[in-house]
């Protein structure tokens, strides 16, 4: 939501859009009969059945650390962009036997070559090459103009078009790109959806990905020409643009052109796919945009700074949890600011975004600048993830168990009060909903530095669905730095310091896991 400096910050519908619990019901029904009948709504395709070795027998693939950048730059001008060589996908996600166009610029004009991998496990490896494209004719394409409510939306033409081949794994697929000329890199990402069942659904947060992108220069939803950390309406932004250097917490150039995916988000995947779970990956859009996808999985996991949500994305995770669907927000700042995706310029859907409302009461978090000018309305995040955003939002803790004796501690042997040091943070969760029943197993207070308290309470929390499913809320952005430590992932230090790998928390998300597989 923020960056490091604690004074600058971290969208909506009419109310009349959000759905009723009634509607909830009878919508998660009508879903649940389609899930059942083994169909899928979105592109009226037919789900298949479940593959459970799919992942396992992926994982069993001779893997390469060939997919890291070994020649990165970032233009001081600009303080984001790599001008030498950059790129963006014509989609977010992508079907097996749909197609995707890639789209890259090189200034001065070069020859270049595109590499493709499957990010997983792969013996620790970390990826697999799967495709090589090139070399291409590469040129300098323009900057595009500064639209309304400072949209930079790029009309590159694409340099390849190709069908994705029926035997790609779903996953998170990285395009290396590199440049004949001085041999810069970066990165273009994309995701492989499918429509299988399968024992989990891991979101993708790009949508937050895409908010905190400041390419070509400042140009994220959170600078309105004025403020560089604005939070209010008025700003639009596009995915028909490459990924920038991250601006926050470290500075990383290895993930420029990579959204926040190898920063809080690969080393949850890379955990997952070395235990052999039967995970499926998508992204925020189609959460946005295929509810009844969502039914396919017995658990839907949301991972690492999760921010932006539609009403739709809402209301379609409500539906699920209705639905029986099993939910873990291994996440912080979850569904705080809400969006509204629509066509771009040129008529294709869901390409550009802006902030339009805030999941949380008035009042409910430190109004960061503009944020008193957006539409504080229900439904508020935390009736649905457990806890929310609430004020100073920012900052670190150790994670502290609260509920020693329950299911999700068993084989830990945590003690009440016993802390996994640093977990906490950057942005965390607080003010838990009064749901019945809804449990706080993990809480404490937050610092803005250690033995400086900033006035935060965070809450990990648990309550039950109505089908014996259950939501469960990490409250923090950095559940995967006590997972793994893939290659070419870099430890955030900010407010805490994580301390990596935990048995504890490898214990606690397959409790987790474990019991949605049994539910």
């Amino acid at each position: 939501m923020k960056s490091l400096n604690r004074n600058v910050p971290t969208g909506a519908r009419p109310a009349s859009n959000v759905l009723s619990r009634r509607d909830l019901l009878k919508r998660a029904a009508s879903l649940a009969a389609m899930a059942a009948a083994g169909c899928s709504t979105s592109g009226d395709k037919v789900t298949s059945r479940g593959q459970p070795e799919l992942i396992r027998r992926e994982n069993a693939r001779a893997g390469t650390r060939d997919w890291q950048l070994q020649n990165t730059r970032i233009d001081p001008a600009t303080r984001y962009r790599c001008p030498w060589i950059e790129g963006y996908c014509s989609r977010t996600s992508v079907r097996v036997g749909e197609e995707i166009s890639f789209h890259v610029s090189t200034n001065p004009a070069s020859p270049f070559t595109l590499e493709i991998y499957r990010m997983g496990y792969y013996g620790g490896a970390g990826a697999r090459h799967v495709a090589s494209r090139g070399p291409f004719a590469g040129t300098a394409q323009p900057d595009p103009p500064i639209g309304p409510n400072r949209l930079r939306d790029c009309e590159w033409p694409p340099c390849a078009t190709f069908k994705i081949p029926r035997d790609w794994v779903s996953g998170v697929y990285v395009g290396k790109l590199t440049a004949e000329h001085g041999q810069w890199q970066s990165y273009v990402i994309f995701i492989v959806r499918d429509d299988r069942r399968a024992d989990f659904i891991f979101q993708c947060s790009d949508t937050t990905w895409q908010a905190y992108n400041r390419w070509p220069s400042q140009f994220s939803l959170y600078d309105n020409g004025q403020d560089q950390w604005y939070w209010g309406p008025g700003v639009d932004i596009s995915f028909n643009r490459p990924y920038g250097k991250y601006c926050q917490i470290f500075d990383a150039p290895l993930s420029t052109g990579s959204g926040e995916w190898l920063l809080w988000e690969y080393p949850v995947a890379y955990w997952l796919e070395a235990q052999g779970y039967d995970v499926t990956y998508i992204s925020n859009l189609d959460t946005h945009t295929d509810p009844a996808g969502l039914l396919r999985a017995k658990g839907f996991l949301s991972v690492g700074h999760d921010e932006y949500y539609s009403t739709e994305m809402f209301n379609h995770l409500k539906a699920a949890i209705a639905g029986g669907v099993n939910i873990a927000f291994l996440s912080g700042n979850t569904c705080c600011g809400r969006i509204n995706p629509r066509p771009g310029p040129r008529g294709v859907a869901n390409r550009i975004f802006g902030r339009v409302g805030v999941f949380g009461p008035p009042g409910g978090t430190r109004e960061f600048v503009a944020m008193k000018s957006l539409p504080h309305e229900r439904p508020y995040a935390n009736e649905l993830v457990g806890a929310h955003s609430t004020g100073p939002v920012t900052g670190g803790a150790d994670w502290i168990c609260a509920r020693p004796d329950h299911w999700l501690f068993a084989g830990t042997d945590m003690k009440q009060g016993d802390g996994i040091p640093g977990l906490v943070g950057w942005e965390w969760h607080g003010d838990p909903a009064p749901i019945p029943g809804l449990e706080i197993v993990a809480t404490g207070p937050t610092q803005d530095a250690p033995g400086k308290p900033n006035g935060g309470i965070y809450t990990a929390t648990i309550y039950s669905g109505p089908k014996g499913n259950f939501v469960f809320n990490a409250s923090t952005c950095w559940w995967g730095d006590g997972l793994s430590a893939p290659p070419g992932y870099v430890r955030p230090s900010v407010y805490t310091s994580p301390k990596g790998p935990d048995p504890r928390v490898q214990r606690i998300t397959r409790n987790l896991l474990d019991r949605m597989c049994r539910g």
